[in-house]
């Protein structure tokens, strides 16, 4: 076994020793490169098992900065890394596990404008993020450049998992070719999740990706592999590709496809501070809070006068003032200008309506750290 070091063949003896695998899997995994979109709950388990298999280049790429809130299920994070960035946290805990891969990380936002540039290059993509226009134009990059990507999903108790645009097989678009309005997919953040199930739903997709790297056994090819951990049960559906469906050309403006852009620029934001200023001047007006009631028995701002759910602001419309101005909280500050947006749609004056900028995290840095960042 010239091809592989003492040292790499002890690591993946158990690999040697599959007949599917054998020296020669072993030799492609770590020759392979393969790119993760998120280092989250899915990315997690995914890019652990990734680099203990040998993957021998991985690029990551995330915005985000680890929070206490993601260790209940973002196991590759430990509580020394909260505040710091994701990608940077994923690759110092996976160089750990295994320092003979290679690990990449771009601490930012795919867009369209990057997308192509970062993913080409790479064999497969495995996607583990939690909205619409990121699966969208990670479908469209994909097959633009002709290269597969791993999917994956979890609500609550349920987890979705397929494999898009393999062997010019069927694509995102041909299982859900509109996206759903954007208030019918509550992120994790609104609808909370079992903290097992991405790892579970994320092991299956790095199952997936090793499986295409060697060449080896029934990829999830035209097939949603649905699993429900409260049951303890898996059901495979089928789907195909879309006749006459126009090929992807060009990248969007995803956010605009999927309808999560808005016009929010004329609704006021203010800080905490300000907000306090404002009310220690004699200011008076309604603090809503737009998160749901098992948020706030975590945590409610001083002075709150209502909590209304995001979702049903339009449905308790009437009992809002029109006369009195309105401040909108929420965990980080994107509902909650959701929330005073859809009011100005509907008779409000958009100067009475106002968003606490950060919401209840910005109170914990600038205000209360006794408020809890959850």
């Amino acid at each position: 076994m010239e091809g592989l070091s003492p040292a790499e063949r002890a690591r993946y003896a158990r690999h040697l020793t599959l007949p599917q695998v054998g020296e020669d899997g072993q030799a492609r995994l770590m020759k392979s490169r393969v790119f993760c979109v998120g280092a989250g709950g899915l990315g997690s388990p995914a890019l652990l098992y990734l680099a203990a298999a040998g993957v021998g280049h991985i690029t990551i790429i995330d915005d985000d900065t680890v929070e206490r809130s993601n260790l209940q299920r973002q196991i590759l994070h430990s509580d020394d890394a909260v505040g710091t960035s994701k990608a940077a946290s994923a690759r110092e805990r996976m160089l750990a596990l295994n320092p003979s891969i290679e690990v990449t990380i771009h601490h930012e936002r795919l867009t369209s404008d990057n997308a192509h540039q970062l993913i080409d290059g790479h064999q497969i993509v495995l996607d583990g993020t939690d909205n619409l226009p990121t699966r969208y134009l990670v479908n469209d990059v994909c097959e633009i450049l002709g290269i597969p990507w791993v999917y994956g999903s979890i609500f609550r108790f349920e987890g979705q998992i397929s494999i898009f645009n393999l062997d010019e097989g069927p694509t995102y678009r041909d299982l859900f070719p509109i996206p759903p309005p954007p208030e019918a997919v509550p992120s994790c953040e609104e609808g909370g999740v079992l903290g097992v199930l991405p790892g579970v739903v994320g092991s299956i997709q790095a199952t997936e990706v090793v499986k295409f790297l060697l060449g080896i056994g029934e990829p999830l090819r035209g097939k949603l592999l649905v699993y429900d951990a409260l049951e303890m049960q898996m059901r495979t559906l089928t789907f195909e590709k879309i006749e006459g469906r126009e090929p992807i050309t060009e990248l969007i403006d995803y956010e605009g496809f999927c309808g999560t852009k808005k016009d929010l620029t004329a609704i006021t934001e203010m800080t905490p501070l300000e907000y306090l200023t404002k009310r220690n001047e004699g200011w008076n007006p309604l603090l809503v809070d737009v998160r749901n009631d098992i948020e706030a028995s975590i945590v409610t701002l001083p002075n709150t006068d209502v909590l209304i759910p995001h979702e049903q602001i339009l449905i308790e419309i009437e009992d809002l003032p029109k006369n009195r101005d309105i401040v909108f909280y929420c965990r980080t500050g994107g509902r909650s200008m959701i929330a005073a947006y859809a009011l100005s749609q509907f008779g409000f004056e958009k100067h009475r309506l106002f968003n606490l900028a950060g919401g209840i995290h910005a109170w914990h840095e600038q205000v209360d750290a006794a408020v809890p960042k959850y």
